[in-house]
């Protein structure tokens, strides 16, 4: 009798319809993912590509190789690197220390986020294929994130997630808001770095934020919002990639595995944005 030896589990795997999550297993696949962020982040769009970007067709770093990358393929188009329609970054303790820092830290003060016990999480360079901006494709891309977070029992969630546009005065509503209603705990509060601060509370002190505030987020921050998210203190221009970002914060312990999965599975936006952590 022969003796099959079977494959482990994956710890992210997840289909719902045509669209199948997972991490990816190759650097084929990696580069796959770096490909679709090239064609969010830079084409058509006012971000600057490096010419090493621009020569390969790929948005890369020097984090990648040590984060996993969360890739959402369309099954009609096969199984392989060609089928990669969505993408996320996220990165662990141990690969922050053989990197070096997390991403973040290039924009935040993010030691009071790395001083909480247990493992922490750093997401970001969120993109999707503009032809997958569906309630399916950020409903797999969050149940994803959420079989990854009981996975590895993460404690904190952090990252960069960014506002269109570098000019913070006509993103004043939005900051403003964010400023007033969802600035995280002393404890928890990351703040930008002196040299990068740019001012959230833009609005004159009493005067009411206004209504279309809240419909001027992007739908990723407003999901983070919904899993108890708060932001640090003070937004970041990153003109290299023509946006406004800001430090959102979740504490895992906030939101029970019930309610998080419950309301993965009910979120129904899609969304247009990036998060580049």
């Amino acid at each position: 009798m022969s003796l099959i030896e079977a494959k482990p589990a994956r710890l992210v795997d997840v289909r719902i319809g045509g669209l199948h999550l997972r991490l990816a297993e190759t650097a084929e696949e990696v580069r796959a993912a770096q490909a679709l962020r090239f064609r969010v982040f830079y084409e058509g769009t006012a971000a600057k590509a490096t010419r090493g970007m621009t020569a390969s067709g790929r948005d890369f770093d020097t984090f990648d190789d040590f984060c996993d990358h969360l890739l959402v393929f369309d099954e009609s188009r096969g199984g392989g690197p060609q089928a990669v329609v969505g993408t996320y970054r996220a990165m662990r303790r141990a690969g922050a220390a053989r990197r070096g820092r997390f991403y973040s830290a290039d924009e935040y003060d993010i030691s009071k986020l790395v001083a909480v016990p247990g493992e922490v999480l750093e997401l970001g360079r969120s993109c999707i294929d503009p032809a997958y901006r569906t309630g399916a494709t950020m409903q797999i891309l969050w149940r994803g994130i959420a079989d990854y977070v009981l996975g590895h029992d993460i404690q904190l969630m952090f990252g960069c997630a960014s506002l269109a546009g570098t000019d913070p005065d006509a993103l004043a509503a939005p900051l403003t808001y964010l400023y007033r209603n969802h600035l995280a705990l002393p404890a928890l509060r990351p703040r930008a770095l002196d040299a990068r601060y740019v001012s959230m509370d833009r609005l004159p002190a009493g005067e009411a934020v206004p209504r279309q505030a809240l419909k001027m987020l992007p739908p990723l921050i407003k999901g983070y919002l919904r899993l108890g998210g708060f932001v640090g203190e003070g937004a970041v221009v990153d003109r290299d990639f023509g946006t406004t970002d800001v430090c959102v914060v979740v504490k895992t312990e906030w939101v029970t595995g019930r309610y998080f999965r419950h309301y993965i599975r009910g979120e129904n936006e899609s969304r247009d944005e990036n998060g580049k952590s």
